[in-house]
């Protein structure tokens, strides 16, 4: 990001700084507020992204370039979305179509809940029902199948994610993907978000995937590598108490699959993990993106802004010197009991990093191109438009 730009984003901020005289160096200072809950009430607010599915079709040379000082920070795509909540009503599609396209977002993955409540618990959210049992189901996955070829969506691309596994009795993974295939042909492109550790589910009667079962993977996850599909897995790093109690787990996956496309959610950060060392975190992250080519992240869920205010010097250099392997998402789960601006509130919390990365960073994150090379889809991203060009345009 130039000193232009850096001192512009700065001042949406905060009227105390300076539109025009910031260096770089104010970069950690501006980035540790990006990450700052008690900035949520004062969102830089820009329009509408105004890009369609059609000019994102034309080559990257061919489109206009990305001009960051008057388009929206908020990516084009959310990689990490649940269209159904875990229990109770969801949003209607065609209102979550607008909700999404109305919020610039033209590619989603709609990610099913995999452990879905109780049918008749009358519960909406697990952490409101401790007790109530959440169980591997593929009822989400063929709800989402159908609502998607009854209501196509306009400017919008939606990628259908298989979430039916149950990662602790891998057994029947295969025959169920061979259903799909039957009922849904060519239509599911991804799998997950699937839980292979996640504490908050605990008390839900869910069960983790251990060391003997991930080695039980073998079969679904040769399908998964065969047709290059992306698994997208919840595998919490630790807790406060035991930081990296869980890693193991995500190594062991990562050592078995290393040919499999894999996209660890959250960083593997939760509300369990909201006080770990940055620099620890960091370094395990850059560890295993250097020996794993095939690992990417997300960085989806408010909770790595709310509970994480430590974006500063630290996340924002790791984030752009791993620009390609990041993918952004809101972790929006839509229950229809939410207002009707939730979405786009959790979009401008989850977008706040993004609007302080080099442009490099932005146009492989936000843009599109980490997606669209992940999944080979013949889309391009947008050049992001050059300093000067911005400069002169302001």
């Amino acid at each position: 990001m130039d000193t232009d730009r850096l001192g512009r984003a700065v001042s949406s901020f905060s009227s105390s700084f300076s539109r025009h005289k910031h260096t770089l160096a104010a970069l950690p200072l501006l980035a540790l507020m990006a990450g700052c809950a008690s900035l949520s009430g004062t969102p830089d607010v820009r329009a509408h992204n105004e890009r369609t599915l059609e000019s994102l079709a034309q080559p990257s040379d061919q489109q206009a370039c990305y001009d960051r000082d008057r388009e929206p920070y908020t990516p084009l795509v959310d990689a990490h979305m649940h269209p159904r909540p875990f229990g109770g009503a969801p949003i209607p599609p065609q209102k979550l179509h607008a909700m999404l396209q109305d919020n610039g977002i033209r590619f989603v993955n709609y990610f099913g809940i995999g452990q879905i409540l109780e049918l008749d618990s009358g519960c909406s959210y697990y952490l409101d029902c401790p007790g109530v049992a959440a169980k591997p189901s593929i009822k989400n996955d063929v709800v989402n199948g159908m609502q998607t070829v009854a209501y196509p969506p306009d400017d919008l691309h939606i990628t259908l994610s298989m979430t039916f596994m149950d990662l602790a009795h891998p057994d029947d993974i295969v025959k169920t993907i061979a259903l799909y295939d039957k009922e849904f042909p060519g239509m599911f492109a991804w799998s997950g978000e699937l839980n292979v550790m996640k504490q908050a589910l605990l008390k839900n009667k869910a069960e983790p995937a251990t060391l003997a079962s991930i080695d039980q993977w073998a079969p679904f996850m040769k399908v998964l590598r065969d047709r290059g599909i992306p698994v997208t897995l919840h595998s919490d790093l630790g807790n406060d108490a035991h930081p990296t109690q869980f890693l193991p787990l995500m190594e062991h996956i990562l050592e078995t699959y290393p040919d499999n496309k894999i996209v660890w959610a959250h960083m593997g950060l939760s509300k369990e993990l909201g006080t770990m060392d940055p620099a620890q975190h960091v370094a395990i992250l850059k560890r295993l993106l250097d020996q794993y080519p095939n690992l990417m992240l997300d960085i989806s869920w408010d909770v790595l802004y709310n509970e994480y205010h430590q974006w500063g010097s630290i996340y924002v250099p790791f984030l752009n010197a791993y620009s390609t392997r990041i993918l952004p998402g809101t972790d929006f789960v839509a229950s229809a009991s939410k207002p009707d601006d939730e979405y786009g509130k959790e979009l401008e919390v989850t977008s706040r990093v993004l609007r302080v990365l080099n442009d490099e960073a932005f146009r492989n994150i936000a843009l599109g191109a980490n997606y669209f090379r992940l999944m080979n889809l013949d889309y391009h991203a947008p050049n992001v438009c050059p300093a000067d060009n911005n400069k002169t345009s302001s």
